[in-house]
């Protein structure tokens, strides 16, 4: 008897582990109908849909299979207590600064790999960008506690300042880059003033809307900013003065002159990657100093409790306002660099979706953790490029068009199993003597 009560049970298991996951299999073939299955395109002026049923089955048979897994790992493993989470190891100092120092090292030997090229560089300064922009973002965000989804007017600010500098007097970016994040920093502050009652969604609101304000000014105010059509011709960083073209100005030499090279595009790929590397390498240090300094503290107090913040005599104006300016000269800062890369920008690489993807490389990696922003940004950039390069092979083909739908799903599982990001260790701010040190 007892053996036939096992193995009863045994078929009640197995029974409802299936129904699961044929549950949320036929969710999945829901949702996959209309985003993967159908697809709409143009053919002779006229509009055509075409099925994918293929991929669509494909993904609802992932589904399944993964659901199944996933319970069925649950019901051989069930010693876990109740309420217990997996844990990433322990990260100390120590371990942090082994990762850092690896990390670095690859950094600065990748455009020199065996498996570099010009697109892997190029891929790379992009990845670089965006963590710059994280950690800009995360000052904000991370530390201040201030949820801003506008961040994305900074950077434009930034990008569109040292174009017209560039134009209109004639700067070249290394005299033009202070100037740009520190009129980021401004506008950061001219942001701040009105916000400084506000919190949570409120405070969301509005920033969503100042960055839609200067995405519509950038489209509108076309004597200035060139409307649409947006502004050409941005020079790039030079190396020593001498830039990286096939001729230079009078009285100058170019840099391929200078060193008796041929003219290529690798040189200044490199000379741009190196040098977005060394900006972010200067805002990590920038923005950890920062962290240990009175400042920081306050950020951190006015994260935790505005009101014990102010019973501690900490004014949450100039911390509000602090934050704000220094997370929006870091974008300022990255915005120029963007305007240097590409010698062209448009109001339409500065929409909403930006802020959507910064603040998604911030949450995913962990709020104020340095080291998550900089993983969640690698994924994040990288993974709508992985589907461009294998657009022909099911499923993995359309990460590219499905970014948006990923980036909402990765959030919602972040929220769901590890509400403080990927990597939640933050470093305290302060330590305390181990027991039997320190004393007197």
């Amino acid at each position: 008897m007892p053996g036939d009560a096992r193995h009863r049970n045994a078929q009640i298991a197995w029974g409802s582990l299936l129904k699961d996951a044929a549950l949320a299999a036929g969710v999945a073939l829901i949702l996959a109908l209309p985003l993967i299955g159908l697809q709409a395109k143009e053919a002779g002026g006229a509009l055509t849909i075409n099925t994918r049923f293929d991929v669509m089955a494909i993904t609802v048979a992932a589904v399944f299979c993964v659901r199944f897994l996933v319970n069925l790992m649950r019901a051989l493993w069930p010693a876990r207590r109740a309420g217990a989470r997996w844990r990433f190891p322990a990260l100390d100092r120590r371990r942090l600064a082994i990762v850092g120092l690896l990390g670095i090292v690859f950094a600065v030997a990748l455009p020199f790999l065996p498996f570099s090229s010009r697109y892997v560089i190029s891929l790379a300064t992009s990845v670089l960008i965006y963590v710059m922009l994280g950690w800009g973002l995360n000052v904000v965000v991370g530390l201040a506690g201030l949820l801003d989804l506008g961040y994305v007017a900074f950077y434009a600010v930034g990008a569109y300042l040292f174009a017209l500098f560039a134009q209109w007097f004639h700067l070249n970016f290394w005299y033009a880059l202070p100037i740009g994040g520190t009129l980021a920093a401004s506008c950061g502050v001219l942001l701040g003033f009105p916000v400084l009652r506000l919190r949570g969604d409120y405070l969301a609101i509005v920033t969503l809307g100042f960055g839609e304000i200067i995405h519509i000014v950038l489209q509108n105010w076309v004597p200035v900013t060139g409307g649409p059509v947006g502004l050409a011709g941005i020079p790039g960083p030079t190396f020593l003065g001498m830039p990286f073209s096939r001729t230079a100005p009078p009285g100058t030499i170019t840099f391929y002159d200078y060193f008796g090279l041929d003219f290529s595009p690798e040189p200044r790929m490199i000379f741009l990657y190196y040098v977005i590397f060394v900006l972010a390498l200067i805002t990590n240090a920038f923005t950890l100093r920062l962290r240990k300094l009175p400042v920081g503290r306050a950020w951190e107090a006015l994260r935790e409790d505005e009101i014990a913040c102010r019973a501690l005599g900490i004014n949450p104006t100039t911390t509000k306002l602090s934050a704000f300016a220094i997370g929006a000269m870091l974008g300022g800062f990255a915005g120029c660099f963007f305007a240097a890369k590409q010698n062209f920008i448009s109001p339409e690489s500065f929409t909403f979706i930006e802020s959507a993807i910064v603040l998604a490389i911030v949450v995913l990696g962990g709020m104020g953790s340095q080291l998550g922003v900089v993983l969640a940004a690698i994924v994040l950039v990288t993974l709508p490029e992985i589907g461009r390069q294998f657009s022909g092979v099911p499923i993995i083909g359309q990460l590219g068009e499905l970014r948006m739908l990923l980036f909402g799903a990765a959030m919602v599982a972040i929220m769901v199993w590890r509400p403080r990001g990927l990597i939640a260790h933050r470093e305290p701010s302060l330590r305390l003597h181990p027991e039997g040190r320190g004393a007197s």
